[in-house]
């Protein structure tokens, strides 16, 4: 995925489905180096993970 995608997402109210290692994740934030984006797991946990945007696909 690229910045710019992740930057619609994040000002989009859609329920857009992106998955990191094939796991439904939400994407949180992108970071300021404009690489990486901050995520957690769709469910009941909430631990955030950083991760490269270009290992996120969307759905």
């Amino acid at each position: 995925m690229n910045v710019n995608r992740v930057k619609q997402i994040l000002s989009s109210s859609a329920d857009i489905e992106v998955k990191y290692n094939n796991s439904s994740v939400w994407i949180d934030q992108l970071n300021e180096d404009g690489k990486t984006a901050t995520v957690h797991l769709r469910g009941p946990l909430e631990e955030r993970t950083i991760v490269n945007i270009e290992s996120l696909v969307e759905e």
